[in-house]
């Protein structure tokens, strides 16, 4: 992790996890903007003013585990890959300086909307027990046949904007891993505005703009899973992986 960065979020005043709840935004629309690390560096050092750092245990930068599951013909990949509107994604996440573990269902109405619902459980769980398979299907209304497809780690800064309701999410140091086979894309920064509703006024959108960078729909699942496997239909995301490299060159 950049020294660089570091200091410059440890000059944000901090918000509690408990302070957060009241901008869970379970019910958000998600806009995306991908950077690399050095352009990261000029944002966090222009909005300071206009946003709180989430801290946990004096941390600020969290370390976050991700389990995807999929079918065994890749439907939820195979679903984003063909633009359906409505589709679900499945993972087990777990908050490691937070040492909680949640089964999360991610939902896209079709209306731009995403809704997000999920449980406690213990820890990974490589073969999914009988109550996160039946919150998956009470959630889903369907029955899937699902297996691990892919592990996901990186680190996160979490800010929350001082007046509106909304929250960004900043990733990086992304890194992939299944079946022995790894990926990483350490100078990648993904950007993730999280509102009621797109708003362009927000600080750190017209900060994004003025370098040039606009809302960029990408999905970690998706540029993961055509990093580690071979067979995948992968035309609709060509234009996204030579974003990224030219990102990160």
């Amino acid at each position: 992790m950049p020294e660089n960065i570091e200091n410059i979020i440890n000059k944000y005043s901090p918000i509690s996890l408990e302070e957060m709840n009241s901008v869970a935004l379970m019910k958000r629309t998600d806009t995306k903007f991908v950077i690399n690390k050095s352009q990261l560096f000029l944002i966090l050092k222009n909005i300071s003013s206009y946003y709180r750092v989430l801290e946990i245990k004096k941390d600020r930068i969290m370390s976050y585990s991700s389990l995807y599951f999929d079918t065994t013909k890749n439907k939820f990949y195979n679903d984003h890959h063909n633009g359906k509107n409505i589709r679900t994604k499945i993972r087990q996440r777990k908050y490691i300086e937070s040492d909680l573990c949640f089964l999360e269902i991610k939902q896209k109405n079709g209306k731009g909307e995403t809704n997000k619902s999920r449980i406690r459980v213990d820890d990974f769980e490589l073969d999914l027990t009988k109550n996160s398979k039946d919150f998956i299907s009470s959630t889903t209304n369907k029955e899937y046949n699902l297996a691990p497809s892919l592990w996901n780690g990186f680190n996160r800064i979490t800010l929350v904007n001082l007046k509106d309701k909304e929250r960004v999410t900043l990733d990086l140091n992304l890194s992939y891993k299944m079946n022995e086979v790894e990926k990483n894309f350490d100078e990648l920064v993904i950007v993730e505005v999280k509102q009621e509703r797109f708003n362009r006024r927000s600080e750190i959108v017209k900060k994004l703009k003025s370098i040039q960078q606009n809302p960029y729909s990408i999905s970690k699942y998706c540029i993961g899973m055509i990093s580690l496997y071979n067979d995948l239909k992968y035309n609709r995301f060509k234009k996204k992986l030579i974003k990224i490299n030219n990102i990160i060159a």
